[in-house]
């Protein structure tokens, strides 16, 4: 177990509406990070936009902040917080950091040997064939700097996701809520396979129906992306033993209330 400050959780430099979810006594957190706020800036003047409102170290993948000391006598110390997995700005929900950085590498290899159990919901607009599915593909993903561009159909990376319906509703404009487990972690991975299967993410600016995304914010008043991180969870081995580690973030009520309407 490693020594943190003692008000070193209640002082995090949130960002706007982010939460603590849970937390375990080694360090690892997860925080509920809400649409439109980014997992990490990439220059100064996003800071006030993202998870915690600080300086970001993106060689150590990590949060730097200092804080000064309670009798003012003392230099000010320096914390950090590890990035463990990302979300896109306008995915809400679960996300992983740790207040360690040896443990970080431990828990982003149990990302890179796919040990993570993530499950996503997602609002879409049409009707799944089947109440649950299970979704192979080919993607080709093109990364540019800071912007990435995946289609379906070609490339040579594998996804893999199972899907199953929670609710739908039929209609002039038919929605459904689904939930998502992908098996591989691919860039934009779910809304593309939710578009090749005529499912576009409700709010998806990229691979998304345009028209329908306008006709929806019209009668609903909702401007978002509807993808959410809603459950995590895995084992992991830390100073020889085993730990277990699971995090939810509560739907959205903004999910729920396009189906009854």
């Amino acid at each position: 177990m490693i020594e943190l400050a003692d008000n070193f959780w209640t002082t995090l430099p949130l960002g706007r509406d982010v939460a603590i979810l849970t937390r375990d006594e080694n360090g690892l957190v997860a925080l509920n990070k809400p649409a439109g706020v980014l997992s990490h800036p990439n220059e100064r003047a996003d800071e006030a936009r993202s998870l915690l409102t600080v300086r970001y170290d993106a060689e150590e993948e990590c949060y730097v902040w200092r804080v000064p000391a309670p009798d003012g006598r003392e230099a000010p110390s320096e914390r950090r917080l590890w990035l463990l997995n990302r979300l896109d700005s306008a995915t809400s929900g679960a996300i992983l950091a740790a207040a360690d950085g040896a443990l970080a590498l431990a828990v982003r290899g149990q990302f890179k040997q796919r040990r993570i159990a993530k499950l996503y919901a997602a609002l879409v607009f049409g009707k799944p064939r089947q109440p649950t599915e299970l979704w192979h593909d080919v993607l080709d993903i093109v990364k540019t700097g800071s912007h990435i561009r995946t289609s379906a159909g070609t490339g040579k990376t594998h996804a893999e996701s199972r899907m199953r319906v929670v609710r739908s509703r039929v209609g002039a404009m038919p929605l459904a809520l689904i939930k998502l487990e992908p098996k591989t972690g691919r860039s934009h991975q779910l809304r593309v396979q939710c578009a090749k299967r005529q499912l576009p993410i409700v709010g998806d600016q990229t691979y998304g129906d345009f028209a329908s995304n306008r006709e929806f914010a019209r009668k609903t008043g909702y401007k978002r992306l509807f993808l959410h991180s809603l459950e995590t969870k895995f084992e992991y081995e830390w100073q020889g033993k085993r730990h277990a580690f699971a995090a939810a973030a509560p739907l959205p009520a903004e999910f729920e209330k396009p189906l009854h309407m």
